[in-house]
């Protein structure tokens, strides 16, 4: 393991130049301190989990130090932002302070948000609050755990330094990892503002370094488009599979590698409700739990436009009508899981969406009912399951539907059937009261509670002693709290 003084810089993507990005150091934070570290985000670059602790830590991360081969740089993208296109945006709160690469050869960006002011800040004071950052760390690291791609958060640093959002809240910054933060807007904003030649030196970048597989096809660029409509496609079937809302899909939230990306009001499902809308600030529900299916379409779709001078409009259609077969496929087969199925029958989709029909209508706990259903036999679940729901006859007819699926799965022991359905179905994920109730702490200056629920979600598929008030629903105040873009 490393110590801070011996990470291993190369910044690919600053040699790109000051088309791509501009160079601005970190605004410190007044008194930083560690609010939480993730030793498994600290491990991918190699380092030692007790530096965490020291206070050199805390001053790298809340921007008073920089290592000497470090290149903080903002960069400049476009994007479609709730579906009206914005020529320019680019980082306004966030740095990349360096591209790190651990022993294993991987290369892994730093990216400090909550950094200060940059060129994009867009009259914005390029601070992040304490909420907004322990929201993404927990975020970030709970959908890793759940098997989700995303981008991971190394630690969040805390600090006395004031920040106005509604009310006066407190500075604080998150370290994001990522193998890069290119978005979909980098390839929009060399588009629109016509500049072909950093367009094409752009796409050789990320061909070359993150799809060097596509290089051995006829049509390198293809072929990689057609992996970025496959990897976005899986993504947000995990997504709707484990029932997580993102809440701002714009394209500049988008990564061009189809991870999970810049958290801001992001929501799990607490009771299903496939209509709901997580964000606030999104009065007409453009990114509604069920809208992220087509939102993730319509994104590709406005990637494609970009990549025209590099791929013929037929080439591009063809590889977007591959979206919707990928993520049917992707949903199915996780979807199976969930209920415990291990072969294919046709009539699977039916049975899930009839489920899902059941349980918008009668306010069931979506992680819980799963998680529940993999408990006992298929009868024994279905029978004590049956009093969450308000149409008995309805999910009576269900039952016995799945019941009979499950009978024609194969002869597998009760504990079998447990073992296989408790590895996919959470009993713990990151319902928003639980993540408003550490915040609330950590507030107060007491970070126990983000430390203990961080530690709880890296592992949520096992059940953890003395931890039950983790796994429990959430209560009614908890179901109705409103998340705005504001951090």
């Amino acid at each position: 393991m490393k110590a801070l003084d011996e990470l291993t810089f190369d910044n690919r993507f600053a040699r790109l130049g000051d088309a791509f990005s501009t160079h601005v150091l970190p605004e410190p934070l007044d008194e930083p301190r560690l609010v939480v570290a993730s030793k498994a985000a600290m491990a991918l670059i190699d380092l030692d989990p007790a530096v965490a602790e020291t206070p050199v830590f805390a001053e790298l991360f809340g921007g008073h130090k920089l290592w000497a081969e470090a290149e903080p740089r903002a960069m400049v993208y476009s994007g479609h932002q709730f579906g009206g296109y914005t020529p320019q945006l680019g980082d306004g709160r966030g740095l990349l302070l360096g591209e790190v690469y651990n022993d294993a050869g991987e290369h892994w960006d730093l990216h400090l948000k909550g950094a200060g002011m940059t060129p994009y800040s867009r009259m914005g004071d390029g601070r992040a609050v304490l909420r907004s950052s322990i929201r993404e760390f927990l975020a970030s690291e709970a959908l890793h755990a759940l098997g989700i791609p995303s981008s991971r958060a190394l630690c969040v640093i805390g600090s006395s330094t004031p920040v106005w959002r509604e009310k006066q809240e407190r500075g604080a910054m998150v370290l994001r990892l990522a193998h890069s933060h290119i978005r979909f807007g980098h390839f929009e904003y060399f588009y629109y503002t016509k500049k072909p030649e950093q367009q094409a030196e752009l796409a050789e970048h990320v061909l070359n370094l993150h799809y060097p597989e596509c290089r051995e096809q006829p049509e390198p660029y293809l072929a990689m488009f057609r992996e970025i409509v496959e990897r976005n496609a899986e993504m947000i079937a995990k997504w709707q599979a484990y029932g997580f809302c993102h809440g701002v899909m714009n394209t500049d939230n988008m990564s061009i590698l189809g991870i999970t990306f810049d958290f801001g009001p992001f929501a799990f499902l607490d009771d299903f409700d496939a209509h709901f809308i997580c964000n606030h600030s999104d009065h007409e529900g453009r990114y509604s739990f069920s809208n992220q299916v087509p939102i993730g379409q319509w994104n590709l779709s406005a990637l494609a436009q970009a990549l025209t001078p590099f791929i013929s409009v037929d080439a591009l259609k063809e590889a977007l009508g591959l979206y919707l077969p990928f993520y049917q496929a992707h949903y199915l087969d996780l979807m199976r899981r969930r209920l415990g199925l291990t072969s294919a029958e046709e009539d699977d989709q039916k049975l899930v969406e009839d489920l899902l029909k059941l349980m918008q209508n009668s306010g069931v706990d979506y992680t819980l009912f799963f998680r529940r259903l993999g408990d006992e036999s298929a009868a024994l679940a279905v029978t004590r399951l049956r009093d969450d729901f308000v149409d008995l006859a309805g999910f009576d007819t269900w039952a016995e539907r799945y019941k009979a699926r499950v009978a024609r799965d194969g002869d597998f022991t009760q504990e079998q059937r447990r073992e296989r359905m408790h590895a996919v179905n959470p009993l713990y994920i990151l319902r928003n009261y639980l993540a408003q109730n550490a915040i609330a702490a950590a507030e107060s200056g007491d970070y126990s509670e983000v430390r203990r629920l961080h530690e709880v979600l890296t592992r949520p598929f096992e059940e953890q002693a003395g931890m039950e008030q983790y796994a429990q629903r959430p209560p009614d105040w908890g179901k109705h709290l409103e998340i705005s873009c504001s951090s």
